[in-house]
């Protein structure tokens, strides 16, 4: 089997055992637990606090003491095993602290298994890191999608079976990476520098630029959008059966495999990010993403399973511009406006700034405002709820327009487009 291929399969199993329960999660905790509402937020805010320390500790490792492609393999065993205990915890709060334990095993594996193929393509004599990544990453997306089928297909999106067929997958991942082309420790000095730089401490000192101090905020602001649709998406779609003329519909069966249209539709704006980047600019795409958001959350208000399936279809199309332009433009920000030297930590900071801080401030702040502003009678008023994300969104929107001050140069989109 040649590398590229080696490295595919890694990349599809990643994120199958990820998107095997992300989506379908809250049916399980409301429709199969009947847990209430407060606590679901904190389940992905896990994420976030995960994403906030783990990567850098296991980064740490990484380059000191241990290959990369072992601690990955032993990262994702012990995520395996997390996931096999979920389906006997019988509260709540347990059930919230033992799956920050599995996002603690399971978050530093999306960087570490980056670095591996980055690694392993260099290394390889016949391959291009910069024309080569990207298939394979994408195959990451596809195994995404397959996972939320296969949890759909089988009648498993509300059952704790949903756990059961992420832990096969990633025990199998697990025992798979051991196979992987060794990645040896860098073997840094372990000076005082060296450390704060593994540890990403000097790029905190762009807080003091008003320009990637507000740049870093709207992304935390950003970062808390992306949980609230993965958080409820799927479960908003499943409540339908509780309305008669909706309980047999496509949707109500189908759910997960209609919120997979957001991620095959992720992977196509993907390819017309160079486009809009040379076209309209950073700040530009940027916006367009967070107005994106607005139309996302905003069409799942008003869509049904009938005569408003189109409004459920455009929204998963859109979240694919939502997710993709926010997350690719401002890395390119962040790439085009640091010193080369703070780079990699500062894109660690735009990371740490989306999916931790972000993750956790879009999940507790959620789950609080949905149960004590949102549900009556036990039922979640979701047309009310979508359209209080939307307003969200359009705030945030509206801020960055009149706050974020950023001149377009044609030049800073030519590594993306080649």
């Amino acid at each position: 089997m040649n590398i590229k291929l080696r490295l595919t399969l890694m990349s599809f199993l990643q994120f199958f055992v990820w998107g095997a329960w992300l989506i379908t999660i809250a049916n399980f905790w409301f429709g199969t637990k009947q847990w209430e509402g407060t606590q679901f937020g904190l389940v992905f805010g896990t994420m976030g606090i995960a994403s906030l320390f783990m990567p850098t500790i296991t980064g740490i490792i990484a380059d000191r003491w241990v290959n990369a492609e072992k601690l990955y393999g032993i990262l994702h065993i012990l995520y395996a095993a997390v996931l096999f205990y979920l389906p006997q915890v019988a509260t709540p709060t347990t059930f919230i602290y033992v799956m920050l334990l599995a996002m603690c095993f399971y978050m530093p594996t999306i960087a570490l298994s980056n670095s591996i193929s980055y690694t392993a393509l260099k290394n390889s004599p016949d391959t291009d890191v910069v024309k080569d990544f990207p298939p394979i990453r994408v195959w990451g997306t596809v195994g995404f999608i397959a996972a939320m089928w296969l949890t759909n297909l089988t009648g498993n999106k509300a059952t704790a079976y949903q756990f059961y067929i992420a832990g096969i997958a990633a025990l199998l991942l697990g025992l798979y990476a051991f196979s992987l082309p060794k990645c040896k420790p860098q073997h840094l000095k372990e000076d005082s520098d060296s450390l704060i730089k593994s540890l990403g401490l000097e790029s905190f000192k762009l807080f003091a630029n008003y320009k990637m101090a507000l740049f870093f905020i709207f992304s935390m602001f950003l970062g808390g959008a992306l949980q609230l649709t993965n958080a409820y998406g799927d479960v908003f779609l499943d409540e339908f059966k509780k309305v008669p003329e909706y309980s047999d519909s496509i949707v109500v069966k189908y759910s997960t495999i209609i919120m997979s249209i957001s991620q095959v539709s992720e992977t196509l704006f993907i390819l017309a990010i160079p486009f809009f980047l040379k076209r309209f600019g950073i700040k530009q795409v940027m916006l367009i993403s967070m107005l994106a958001w607005v139309l996302r959350f905003g069409l799942f208000a008003y869509g049904d399973p009938a005569g408003g399936l189109w409004m459920i279809i455009l929204s998963c199309i859109v979240y694919g511009m939502a997710f993709d332009f926010f997350n690719i433009s401002g890395s390119l920000f962040v790439e085009t406006t640091t010193n080369p030297k703070i780079r990699s930590s500062a894109q660690g900071l735009f990371m740490m700034m989306t999916n931790g801080f972000g993750a956790v401030l879009g999940s507790f702040t959620s789950g609080w405002a949905i149960e004590k502003y949102f549900t009556l009678n036990g039922e979640r008023q979701w047309h009310d709820i979508w359209l209080a994300f939307a307003a969200y969104a359009l705030i945030i929107a509206i801020a960055f327009a009149i706050l974020f001050k950023h001149k377009h140069n044609p030049n800073d989109v030519k590594n993306i487009a080649h």
